[in-house]
């Protein structure tokens, strides 16, 4: 299946750094985070790339040309500046060849079973299965009995909620659903859960977004202690 990538943010949380490059261009370890994200779906036997250029979107498509990989074949779309994540897939509709396609997000780390997730969307035939992953708690937390007697600690559990991981299998139905200024998380989800046309696939492997420099830094420190080469070979 093809993979579509939303790459066009501005990634303003990070603007220490996206002022001079955009943020899938941001390396952990000695690449791009967007290789790494790419590469996943690579090693996986998936290898035909959407890419949807925003900010920046030409130090991107320089990156890629001058670092080719003979066994990809990666499509560069233009879809602007202020072009919002809906907007930007709708793009990407004349592109997508088969009935079904991958979208992931330009900044989110996993090791996501790719195959495992593919083959739960075509078992459960809804328009969009999302990655569902759980937070770890920033925080250490208190084990309290009935009596609000602390009786242990716990050292930063995973949190009990789910939240979207940022990798999907889209069925080409959802295109009907991509209205004009409609926002991919706010509208486009929203409408289609309230359908049962979602669902959710569990991950409890690794996932972490790149949102502020302290992911930045921490994904870099777990690259150079191996232990991210590791989870992502």
């Amino acid at each position: 299946m093809q993979v579509v990538v939303l790459c066009g943010g501005k990634g303003t949380r990070l603007n220490e750094l996206t002022k001079e490059i955009p943020k899938p261009l941001i390396e952990i370890g000695n690449k791009p985070i967007i290789f790494h994200i790419m590469n996943t779906y690579s090693n996986q036997g998936h290898k035909d790339f959407i890419l949807c250029l925003g900010h920046k979107g030409s130090m991107i498509r320089d990156y890629f040309n001058k670092n080719k990989n003979k066994d990809w074949n990666i499509t560069f779309l233009d879809t602007g500046l202020e072009t919002n994540k809906a907007e930007r897939l709708k793009q990407a509709e004349d592109f997508i060849k088969e009935e079904n396609f991958f979208l992931t997000y330009g900044d989110d780390l996993s090791d996501v079973d790719i195959k495992n997730l593919s083959e739960y969307h075509k078992k459960n035939k809804k328009i969009v299965t999302l990655t569902a992953v759980q937070l770890q708690s920033p925080f250490g937390i208190l084990d309290l009995n009935d009596g609000n007697e602390v009786i242990g600690f716990k050292e930063k559990p995973k949190l009990e909620y789910y939240m979207n991981g940022g990798y999907f299998v889209m069925n080409k139905k959802i295109f009907s659903y991509l209205k004009q200024g409609y926002d991919l998380e706010k509208e486009v989800l929203k409408e289609l859960a309230k359908e049962s046309q979602i669902s959710a696939f569990l991950h409890k492997g690794f996932w972490k977004s790149m949102n502020t420099l302290k992911d930045v830094i921490e994904l870099n420190e777990m690259w150079e202690s191996n232990q991210l080469k590791e989870i992502l070979k």
